[in-house]
């Protein structure tokens, strides 16, 4: 059905950010409309929410893009780590459009007391939202589950080299908490017929999107000045290259980290035929360790 098991490889880790696209594009249609309508400041904060997501999605698919360039003279390791760079930009947006701007509307919401029109409209919206965001969520567990391969969930978060899916995670992650978030304090809104429940979930629907911002940015920013590829991809380019018949001996290995595509490793060799850079050749590194990324 594929060409090759490299283009599979390149749509199944794709299939994660599209469906998160699609979803968010229609939460967020339904958010805003309700928003509008409601008056309510915990939905105007999730539509937000939606808002920055889907435009993260969107910039993660133009960066897994720039990444599949080939490697030239200015950048022998290819183009892959155009996606750490778009994946930091994303999460500066989460920060500021997502999490900045909902802090601001709940406090002006505290200072107008306006109420919520409708608020059961409001709730339906969110239970909308619920089911979407968690269709988009059980598509990216399950390929992280893949590539965690019997690590925890917080193991394979400190650990991964893939941005693109760590960022889908953590975001779908994210808008579940902070729908549930919001179906609490549109729940107490009713219940107490008090506006002051809506405005306290705007803020902290805000303050979740900030630390999840913050957390992302610190992830993302190891992976963006030079962190090595993960020990599982050392390990396999080790064996890879002890392995070919010309290497006498495997003396030092520094594979950085290189986004999407596979790791391309400097390696010190005792060798009468392999050169400093193992590109390939007859080893098949190149190939052979694509999949191995994690």
């Amino acid at each position: 059905m594929y060409a090759d098991k490299r283009s599979y490889r390149q749509i199944e880790s794709t299939r994660p950010i599209w469906y998160a696209l699609v979803a968010n594009l229609a939460v967020m249609a339904v958010k805003s409309i309700g928003a509008l309508y409601t008056g309510s400041g915990t939905l105007l904060a999730e539509a937000l929410h939606s808002l920055a997501d889907t435009g993260n999605q969107a910039l993660l698919l133009y960066g897994l893009h720039r990444a599949k360039a080939q490697p030239s003279f200015d950048h022998p390791f290819g183009h892959g780590r155009d996606v750490y760079f778009w994946s930091f930009v994303l999460a500066l947006l989460l920060f500021s459009l997502g999490g900045l701007l909902s802090i601001y509307g709940g406090i002006q919401k505290f200072s107008d007391h306006a109420g919520v029109r409708n608020p059961w409209i409001a709730i339906g919206i969110i239970g909308f939202a619920l089911a979407a965001q968690g269709l988009s969520l059980r598509v990216a567990l399950a390929q992280a589950n893949r590539s965690r391969r019997g690590r925890s969930m917080l193991q394979w978060f400190r650990e991964t080299r893939r941005s693109d899916l760590l960022v889908i995670v953590t975001e779908d992650s994210a808008a579940l908490v902070g729908l549930i978030i919001a179906l609490a304090a549109l729940g107490a809104t009713v219940l107490f017929d008090d506006p002051l429940y809506d405005a306290i979930g705007s803020i902290a629907i805000g303050t979740l999107l900030v630390i999840v911002a913050l957390a992302l940015a610190a992830e993302i920013k190891s992976l963006l000045v030079g962190e090595s590829a993960s020990p599982r991809t050392r390990l396999a380019i080790r064996r890879i290259l002890e392995e070919c018949p010309e290497v006498l001996a495997v003396r030092s290995l520094a594979p950085p980290a290189t986004g999407a595509g596979c790791d391309r490793a400097r390696a010190g060799c005792a060798s009468s035929a392999v050169p400093g850079y193992a590109r390939g050749g007859r080893c098949g590194l190149q190939e052979r360790a694509a999949t191995t990324n994690s």
